[in-house]
């Protein structure tokens, strides 16, 4: 009795065996990767798996306008404001003359341009701490209304420190 369940035991082990060799496997293999910024100086998407790609304006059939796009940045600066500007002035085009659409890029709550001069963004109290900011990007409506056709563009933004106050030599 004891043979017969020994053998019963080690077929039933060796089928099971035989079922976790053949059995299906499958693999997936993915990229982690992290970026910490440097404690003084930082500017970074707050939801980074957009920055790199196109951003597609929603058109909105019922009204014939387009959306918005809206995101958050996370900003700080430990030893003054922060400043910026558009490298460009920002529009969409299909490369066809007279067929552009000019944006309106605020940041914060600030217009930017691409004036040489940058506009403050955040003031160095809000820097030193620290803060999540929104950038809206609006299109204008044309003259004209909008006209059919693929539209793109790109949209620069430059960042920097204010220079120093001055305030700090008495120190």
């Amino acid at each position: 009795m004891i043979k017969q369940c020994t053998a019963a035991l080690l077929a039933v082990a060796a089928t099971l065996t035989a079922a976790v060799t053949w059995a299906a496997r499958e693999e997936h293999t993915f990229e982690v990767s992290l970026t910490i910024p440097s404690r003084p100086f930082y500017i970074v998407p707050a939801q980074p798996d957009w920055i790199h790609r196109p951003q597609v304006l929603a058109w909105q059939h019922a009204t014939d306008s387009l959306g918005n796009l809206e995101k958050s940045f996370d900003m700080r600066h430990d030893s003054s404001a922060i400043e910026a500007r558009l490298a460009t002035e920002p529009f969409l085009d299909t490369g066809t003359t007279g067929e552009v659409i000019e944006l309106r890029v605020t940041f914060n709550d600030v217009v930017l341009s691409s004036h040489i001069i940058p506009q403050q963004v955040l003031s160095e109290e809000e820097a030193a701490v620290g803060k999540r900011v929104l950038l809206k990007i609006e299109p204008i409506k044309p003259p004209g209304g909008y006209r059919p056709g693929h539209y793109s563009g790109n949209v620069v933004l430059l960042f920097s420190a204010s220079a120093p106050n001055g305030n700090d030599a008495d120190a």
